[in-house]
């Protein structure tokens, strides 16, 4: 299989600095990390551990209103918040290009009350198309993320593949698809070897973690080696994200995944 590791430090390493992340990804032959906060850190030191280890950020999350989780304050449903988001995308965007990350994930922020599905689904939309352009002019990849509302992200907005799909398919840019985190999409809606390959073309990123408990594939219900090789076979080569918190050692877990890779 074709794919590209990639370690979470703040879940997988317990790490908040992505520079010493690094530098543990290339201990244990990794070629590359993920990390939360973007603006963490100097890019200047970050750069140059990437440099010299040859380890890649492959990814991490806007900042401002392009990341919020949570189930209030501004977020991409809201339509007034359009500038706003529209502005912190731009500000992701350079962030990362000075730390030459070319993945941002996108969270979209909360399900608002007193307003439709229909409004908060084209409020997002009219922001990544805001936001899309500037991406493209950096070759930054902006990948928005369904998250489950049932145990980790109570009033949450996007919580199903096929909305995320939608989604893209409305904003048709190059620079948007989707993340799909196997996770949370099998405390959503289950069925992902279908809700994934069938919909390949829009998925820009993949994350892996097992259910319950968000730990290392082999701990929970999902039969990782058939997800892993129906994603090889349907066609993916891209990152595949360690997202999950290990119950062993980090080393032990990463090489049972690699076992699942074959």
């Amino acid at each position: 299989m074709s794919f590209t590791l990639s370690a979470n430090a703040n879940l997988l390493f317990g790490l908040d600095d992505p520079v010493a992340a690094v530098t543990r990804a290339a201990n244990l032959e990794l070629e590359a990390i993920e990390y939360w906060g973007l603006d963490v850190g100097d890019p200047a030191e970050l750069r140059a551990a990437c440099e010299s280890t040859g380890v890649s950020v492959s990814a991490s999350t806007c900042v401002g209103v392009a990341a919020n989780t949570q189930d209030s304050g501004p977020g991409l449903t809201d339509p007034a918040c359009y500038a706003s988001a529209r502005d912190d995308i731009e500000r992701s965007v350079a962030l990362a290009t000075e730390r030459n990350i070319d993945t941002l994930v996108v969270t979209v922020g909360p399900d608002l009350p007193d307003t439709s599905p229909g409004t908060e689904h084209r409020a997002i939309v009219d922001a990544l198309r805001a936001g899309a352009p500037i991406a493209e002019d950096h070759d930054i990849n902006l990948v928005i993320e369904p998250l489950n509302r049932r145990v980790d992200h109570q009033g949450y907005y996007l919580n199903r593949s096929y909305e995320a799909y939608e989604i893209v398919d409305a904003v048709n840019s190059p620079a948007v698809s989707v993340l799909f985190d196997v996770y949370h999409q099998q405390i959503t809606e289950g069925n992902v070897i279908q809700n994934l390959t069938n919909h390949l073309e829009y998925v820009g990123y993949v994350h892996i973690a097992d259910v319950p408990g968000r730990h290392q594939p082999g701990t929970g219900e999902l039969a990782y080696d058939r997800i892993l090789d129906a994603l090889a076979t349907a066609g993916y080569d891209g990152y595949v994200g360690l997202e999950y918190a290990p119950t062993t050692d980090p080393a032990s877990s990463i090489e049972a995944v690699r076992e699942l890779l074959g």
